[in-house]
């Protein structure tokens, strides 16, 4: 059994992507977790017969042979998929667009980018394989799209999460059924948080930008609380917005921001939280920090985050030294200790096959091994970085899949490689004047 699922609290972005997930793996079943967003259950009530879609506990996990993940990549997030986080036998994709914050899923591939939605990434897919979808498909994987993209406004929106909302409305998605369902009305409670955060918002400038701060108690249960916060941002007039929502023992606090200088993810991964640029939210329980203590931790953070207008191409090396596969390691090392260098791509007609690195060679046990083929002792596993993204994305992804080369691609063709000590040089200000 083939089986699609995404993370608690599921919105838009995660619902689309799993029936995009049904469309691209044949045979594949949608689980969607009993936790949904507001609209999106209403989107549920009247629309869930019209995809492959079963609840967590219809999933008959001994029958589960691969498994995909969306918008998330972390085990914890899943619902009711407990049994299946140990297999050893199970295949498992992960597609998602959130670069930071670390994840425990081990999976078997990935597509992982830092794109303005998860969506965006199988709509590629789609296209690459020229697929028709029917409209039904493409207005739900457009709502998921706009909403995680704010009808691609957020600082994380890209030309490609663009080009991705053209193909869906080439696809007949409707607009008229997007709007409903992206602008639910507001329900009384939501008002009365929206009106109480009205009354006082605390207001700091951290280099050169407005932030917002909100401490709001709740007594109930309130539902979509991150749009509420979206509007209220809009509405206050501030580069980013952090409220901290305070309920039982836990603090629930949704960030969403307006500029890409401030980076909601990144701010909120110290608390154990994470996103992308424009939007995020963490947990954090009352008796570990308070919301006061909360709002310090990440005002210190915003504060030693360094704005950034370097970017990898501007502290990448090159050209890149590279070797064939069939290269044998004895000439390998000695190109190394030439060069001066501690990392070597591996490639072929401008196919990048792998890497090696100083740190390989210490597998070469034998002397006979030296006269074996570079591809034996290769890394497989490679990352690679666009020239426009910035040095802090490039840390995140080498801390977060424990790698210390990326390669540099632009056009389908490698330009450069960056490197653990660039982007240390880079933080410790020690580039070049």
């Amino acid at each position: 059994m083939l089986i699609a699922t995404t993370h608690k609290n599921t919105d838009f972005d995660g619902l689309a992507s799993v029936i995009a997930a049904t469309l691209l793996y044949p045979g594949c079943v949608g689980v969607v977790p009993k936790m949904t967003n507001k609209n999106v259950e209403q989107f549920l009530s009247t629309h869930k017969t019209a995809f492959n879609l079963i609840l967590p506990h219809e999933v008959p996990h001994d029958e589960v042979k691969k498994l995909i993940v969306v918008d998330t990549n972390q085990w914890q997030r899943l619902d009711r998929l407990e049994k299946l986080a140990g297999r050893n036998d199970l295949e498992i994709d992960l597609w998602d667009h959130h670069m930071m914050g670390s994840g425990d899923i081990k999976s078997s591939w990935s597509c992982r980018e830092q794109i303005g939605s998860t969506v965006t990434l199988l709509v590629r897919e789609m296209q690459r394989r020229g697929m028709t979808l029917n409209p039904l498909d493409s207005t739900v994987m457009l709502i998921g799209l706009y909403e995680d993209t704010g009808h691609l406004s957020y600082p994380s929106t890209t030309g490609e999460d663009a080009r991705a909302a053209a193909y869906l409305l080439e696809n007949r998605a409707d607009l008229n059924v997007a709007a409903f369902f992206l602008n639910p009305p507001y329900e009384e409670n939501q008002k009365e948080i929206l009106f109480e955060m009205m009354k006082e918002t605390e207001k700091v400038t951290i280099n050169g930008y407005t932030i917002g701060f909100n401490c709001i108690g709740l007594d109930k249960k309130v539902t979509d609380l991150a749009s509420i916060v979206n509007m209220y941002r809009k509405i206050v007039n501030v580069d980013a917005l952090f409220v901290i929502f305070t309920s039982d023992n836990r603090n629930t606090i949704i960030g969403r921001s307006g500029t890409e200088k401030i980076h909601i993810g990144a701010a909120l991964a110290g608390l154990g939280g994470g996103g992308h640029a424009g939007a995020g939210s963490a947990t954090v329980k009352t008796s570990a920090m308070s919301a006061q203590q909360i709002k310090e931790h990440i005002v210190v953070g915003l504060t030693a985050d360094k704005t950034e207008s370097i970017r990898i191409s501007d502290i990448m090396s090159f050209p890149v030294i590279s070797v064939p596969p069939a290269t044998p390691m004895r000439d390998v090392q000695n190109l190394m200790a030439k060069k001066k260098i501690r990392g070597i791509m591996v490639m072929e007609d401008d196919t990048i096959h792998g890497i090696i690195v100083l740190w390989d060679l210490k597998r070469v046990k034998k002397e006979e091994h030296w006269d074996s083929p570079v591809k034996a002792f290769m890394s497989r596993n490679i990352i690679t970085i666009e020239p426009g993204v910035s040095p802090s994305i490039a840390a995140g992804l080498m801390i977060e899949n424990d790698v210390g080369y990326l390669p540099v691609v632009e056009n389908n063709k490698v330009i450069g490689i960056v490197t653990r000590t660039d982007i240390l040089t880079y933080y410790y200000d020690l580039l070049p004047e």
